[in-house]
């Protein structure tokens, strides 16, 4: 059973696809709330309807940790192993899973470990308490970088507990040949760890070069980010949010990926940006940052470019090597597209995580591939 509490925004289509891809193990989704998305699914069990008692019990879930509600339901459905994604909703159903024996898995993102414990007062402590006590229910917890198995640690994680383990992304036969549109793309939330403003700044540094840049995504920068590139002169697209399939496309359309992210002020840091992953399975290369688990990735050199976080100048100067280099465009785009076939690759990344699934069910325990009855929440 995979548990996200927010079922499910387009920001995570990476959840929706590592699920799908289980070769043999059958995911039933489950959510304490609807939201609606492109990708959200009418097969999706919601606990808690947009009703006044589903409110009710939500607000319950949320204060205690518990709720009979969602006790009931997974009674019902008997899960094999419950995976829950971030360290918030592994939190959320830790009690209920370790009440009836059912083996809990957490994927660690990002701001789970990062943002969200360092935040002052008693909303940072209140997190960093339901952390540590995730973590000690959890028989096994993922982290999507070696960056944040450190951070998990920090925060309280048994060290033997935690795996690195790459979600990975849907690897296509062949990279698309198709005509470039657009010179530069940047893909992602308008938020401060995604750097976006820096992007702009150093778009800025390279005027002769005038590259037409696309940037899909939204977020509170999103008006600052298109003013500040009129004010540049930056030949840039706005397209807002898009489509998984669409953003794909206009991924295969570009010559280079821009994802400078960096660490925030209030200490929000990345995972591992799926978009980087994407784009080396369309044999794209990568201009990016030295941050989190991003030169896991992206080798400099060797499948990308890669510069310290906030230096525009470096970041400027990335940009112009590859757009005007394009043997070396060229050579770092297949490197990046093998790098990902070996270590990205969604199929292959799945098998390993059946793997991890197997090994916490007890001899004996139901077969993964039964498929369950879904219930409705009553």
């Amino acid at each position: 059973m995979i548990w996200r509490s927010c079922l499910l925004p387009v920001s995570e289509t990476f959840i929706r696809n590592q699920g799908d891809a289980l070769p043999s193990w059958r995911p039933v989704y489950l959510g304490a709330t609807k939201t609606a998305s492109p990708i959200a699914s009418d097969t999706d069990i919601i606990v808690y309807p947009d009703t006044p008692r589903g409110r009710r019990g939500w607000r319950l879930l949320r204060l205690t940790g518990g709720s009979p509600r969602l006790r009931r339901l997974l009674t019902r459905v008997k899960p094999a192993v419950v995976h829950a994604h971030f360290g918030g909703d592994g939190w959320l159903i830790s009690r209920t899973a370790k009440q009836l024996g059912v083996p809990l898995v957490i994927t660690l993102h990002g701001l789970d470990v990062t943002r969200q414990p360092a935040v002052p007062g008693p909303r940072g402590a209140r997190h960093r308490r339901n952390l540590r006590v995730a973590f000690a229910r959890a028989d096994l917890i993922i982290a999507v970088s070696g960056f944040i198995r450190d951070r998990a640690v920090e925060l309280g994680a048994d060290p033997a507990k935690v795996r690195v383990h790459y979600t990975g992304v849907p690897m296509p036969p062949q990279p698309p040949a198709v005509p470039k549109t657009w010179d530069v793309i940047f893909v992602g939330r308008f938020v401060e760890k995604k750097g976006v403003d820096d992007l702009v700044e150093a778009l800025g540094l390279i005027p002769e070069l005038r590259p037409r840049v696309v940037f899909v995504g939204t977020g509170p920068l999103a008006e600052s980010t298109r003013e500040r590139a009129a004010q540049l002169g930056v030949d840039a697209t706005f397209l807002g949010a898009q489509p998984p399939e669409v953003v794909l496309r206009h991924m295969a359309q570009a010559r280079i990926l821009a994802a400078p992210s960096k660490t925030a002020t209030d200490g929000d840091s990345e995972g591992l940006p799926t978009t980087i992953l994407e784009a080396a399975s369309l044999g794209l290369p990568v201009v990016a940052t030295c941050h989190s688990g991003i030169p896991e990735a992206v080798r400099h050199g060797k499948t990308g470019l890669l510069s310290a976080e906030r230096d525009r100048v470096a970041l400027a100067a990335n940009l112009r090597q590859l757009l005007t280099d394009e043997p070396l465009r060229e050579r770092l785009g297949r490197a990046a597209r093998q790098h990902a076939e070996t270590t990205f690759d969604l199929r292959r990344q799945t098998r390993v995580l059946e793997e991890l699934y197997a090994s916490l069910i007890a001899p004996g325990a139901a077969r993964p591939d039964t498929d369950p009855a879904v219930p409705a929440p009553s």
